[in-house]
């Protein structure tokens, strides 16, 4: 996970496997940078995760409703077919701001 701070965002790229074997970490560093940004969004680029289960899922959604709490915008970019389709499943579609692309959001 790379985090870099481009005001007024907090940009945060996932890759990999978001699963049972990493959503600890994975929740604790989210968690970290919600926290700790300087920055009002918190712009999560998904282009390069690979898979997503239940607990990676629990993890972004955990620092999304922190972010919520403390104030602050959460979105998640580039969520690839293959993800995006456990967020509706889940019906998590309708709860999370979903853009196409990272860059293109953060530059407008």
């Amino acid at each position: 996970m790379q985090t870099s701070t481009i005001s007024p965002y907090a940009l945060i790229r996932l890759e990999g496997h978001l699963d049972a074997s990493n959503a600890g970490e994975l929740s604790n560093r989210l968690k970290s940078v919600v926290e700790s940004a300087n920055a009002d969004t918190i712009v999560v680029d998904m282009k390069k995760a690979e898979s997503l289960d239940s607990a990676g899922l629990m993890a972004l959604v955990s620092a999304l409703r922190l972010a919520q709490t403390i104030g602050r915008q959460f979105i998640l970019c580039s969520v690839s077919p293959a993800i995006r389709i456990i967020f509706e499943l889940t019906q998590l579609d309708r709860v999370f701001d979903m853009r196409d692309d990272a860059a293109t959001f953060v530059m407008a």
